[in-house]
């Protein structure tokens, strides 16, 4: 009986990854507005593309119109962009949709989404999409298998990473590992290269990178669904073996938002800088290849992954953390940040310390491979914990435009535009193009925890680690914190704060450049204010450039085996740094510090000197709980700060 149990278990989850065909969610999936003459069963035969546009909205001319001066407003008078992207791809987006308006009424329905999605997308900026009015909202269109590469970009290897659904597949030779060919009877590296042009992305790695993760994944709401229904894979088993061919179809799935995840109109909705289409994948790639996870998750339960050693937590839609055992540099913490898409900042930096005190501190990997954004206070606030440093976060600016100094002077938005008036109306007389650089996570928020990691720390980025991720890349390396490590060139190099078109609507009300409701469910996201580095790279522009490091370059085993060499790797960087920590302990009459490899120890109450510097040894430090609301420790190495602890005595007088 409990066999028959789990065997109805594993059958709902696996209908549950497995979502339904393409061709039955384009007939079935209702659509708002008129629509075109339903196609019936032809429609399965016809291209995934053409079947979409043939349920979608009709737009009449006015809409189109509608769209196109919503597009050509926003994006000539807010884009933070614009002057960057005409100077580095010779184009100029609102002239395209001044000749695309001049043309219109001559575009079939299809034509006219496809001319305005290629201008956006033109602008390879993944913060800045305009979704057409269709059934996409929410949908991602997958294959139940995961392609990665390894080996040298320029001549990279090409293989199957994970399986989902076997019996989807119906070859039992197609397994995690096996070396892809072909796709479509392309050769796979042309097939990567091919979708790359269509792609997001300053860089080519970064282009490539997002390629090959759309040839199995691709959110419908932020772009178009695949040419065809089903995909014609040639692979070999192994090296020299003979090839086979399968044919795969593509279905459909819906993962839902988590329940942590940031919410439409908090407090933090226009704080955000994320990659949404990547988002809604990396959603689908856990529902399909995590489904106990994703099932836990979406019952409540605690995560469910015990078995390979990972903490419990109740982010377990962006946290994962374990203990990996190294050769190098014994037992290290390794934190997998797969996301910063949440809605409570200080519950997200509460945990992260919960899951460090669980970790060894002898050295930290933080891995935020394919973190595509989300909370901008997230990433930048998380810094502060791995460091004895103050924090100096990234800044933003405005384009100075008549529509940025409207949207800043309205009384609606001063606690948002305020400290960026007086620049913006300066650059009237001065003709600067932009505003004056302000911090969006107000600097003592970065620092109002202050070091709670003792060990060294290497960060692990690659191309597809995205805006907040790209924000936390360069605060990482910014602000001196440790190692970067990137596969690939640089970080993926996404710079900037995004709005959706409902946040930049409500802001102009009652501006003369107020935006009326877009026809349907069509919108668009914007790069609002650009983000700029601090430290030695001061004032140096994240967008199309990214964070470079030390590259890396991922090994069949990283891929097959739990990145056990990207981990052996980092271990090697990990062991060649001289290792300090520091714990604090608060008794009722004591405060105890435990310290190795400091020789010096400074306290502080409420920021004023406790007593003289003290010169320490490894060992225990026992000091008289003072009568104060914050006692701080300095830990000092030869004169260099190394720790630092900031705890505040709940309860004290004064």
């Amino acid at each position: 009986m409990a066999d028959m149990t789990a065997r109805g278990a594993s059958a709902k989850l696996l209908e549950a990854q497995t979502g339904q065909l393409l061709s039955e969610f384009l007939l079935r999936v209702p659509q708002p507005g008129r629509r075109t003459k339903q196609a019936g069963a032809k429609t399965a035969a016809k291209g995934a593309a053409a079947a979409l546009a043939e349920h979608a909205y009709v737009l009449d001319g006015g809409e189109r119109l509608q769209i196109i001066d919503a597009l050509m407003t926003v994006i000539g008078g807010a884009y933070c962009h614009l002057i960057q992207k005409r100077a580095a791809y010779a184009l100029d987006p609102v002239q395209a949709l001044q000749l695309l308006r001049s043309r219109v009424a001559g575009l079939s329905e299809g034509e006219f989404h496809l001319a305005l999605t290629s201008i956006v997308a033109g602008l390879r900026d993944a913060h800045t999409r305009y979704t057409g009015p269709r059934a996409g909202q929410g949908a991602v269109a997958t294959l139940p298998f995961l392609v990665e590469q390894y080996g040298p970009h320029g001549n990279p290897t090409f293989v199957v990473s994970k399986v989902s659904a076997p019996a989807l597949i119906r070859d039992t030779k197609f397994v995690a590992g096996v070396v892809l060919e072909s796709w479509n009877s392309i050769p796979f590296a042309r097939a990567v290269d091919l979708y790359s042009d269509r792609e997001t992305g300053g860089r080519p790695d970064a282009r490539r990178a997002r390629a090959l993760e759309s040839l199995t994944f691709r959110a419908l709401e932020c772009g178009p669904p695949p040419d065809e229904m089903m995909v014609d894979i040639g692979y070999r088993t192994s090296p020299g073996s003979a090839l086979r061919e399968v044919r795969i179809p593509w279905r459909v799935v819906c993962p839902a938002k988590a329940e942590t995840s940031q919410r439409p109109g908090s407090r933090a909705s226009r704080y955000i800088a994320a990659n949404p289409a990547a988002e809604a994948v990396r959603r689908g790639k856990k529902l399909m290849f995590s489904g106990n996870v994703w099932q836990a998750e979406r019952s409540g339960a605690a995560a469910v992954a015990r078995e390979k050693g990972w903490i419990e937590t109740r982010f377990q839609d962006t946290l994962a953390a374990r203990t990996v055992k190294t050769h190098t540099a014994g037992d290290l913490a390794y934190l997998r940040i797969w996301s910063f898409d949440v809605d409570d900042d200080d519950a997200f930096i509460a945990e992260v310390i919960r899951l460090l005190d669980l970790l060894p501190d002898t050295g930290l990997i933080l891995d935020l491979r394919g973190n595509p954004g989300g909370l901008i206070w997230a990433a930048e606030r998380l810094l502060q914990l791995f460091t004895p440093n103050a924090i100096t976060p990234a800044r933003f600016s405005l384009l100075a435009t008549p529509l940025t100094r409207a949207m800043a002077r309205s009384p609606f938005n001063r606690m948002e535009f305020e400290a960026w008036l007086p620049s913006l109306e300066a650059a009237i007389a001065t003709g600067e193009p932009y505003s004056q650089p302000l911090p969006l996570t107000d600097p003592a928020w970065c620092n109002d925890t202050g070091q709670r990691y003792s060990g060294p720390v290497v960060c692990v980025t690659d191309p597809n680690t995205y805006s907040a991720g790209d924000l936390f890349a360069a605060g990482f390396v910014d602000n001196e914190i440790g190692t970067l490590v990137c596969v690939g060139e640089a970080s993926g190099a996404g710079g900037a704060n995004v709005w959706t078109h409902y946040d930049l609507r409500e802001a102009l009300v009652d501006t003369p450049f107020a935006l009326g409701e877009l026809p349907a469910d069509a919108g668009y996201t914007i790069a609002i204010r650009r983000a700029l580095r601090s430290g030695a790279a001061d004032g140096l522009p994240i967008e199309d450039l990214g964070i470079p490091g030390i590259p890396y370059e991922m090994t069949l085993d990283d891929l097959l085996h739990e990145n056990q060499d990207l981990i052996r790797f980092c271990s090697g960087l990990l062991a060649g740094i001289s290792r300090t920590t520091m714990k604090v302990d608060v008794g009722d009459s004591t405060v105890t510090v435990t310290t190795t490899g400091l020789d010096e120890l400074e306290t502080y109450a409420d920021g004023r000197p406790l007593e003289a510097v003290r010169r320490i040894s490894d060992g225990i430090q026992q000091l008289p709980r003072p009568d104060a609301q914050m006692i701080e420790f300095v830990g000092r190495r030869r004169g260099e700060i190394r720790q630092r602890r900031r705890v505040l005595l709940r309860g004290a007088g004064g």
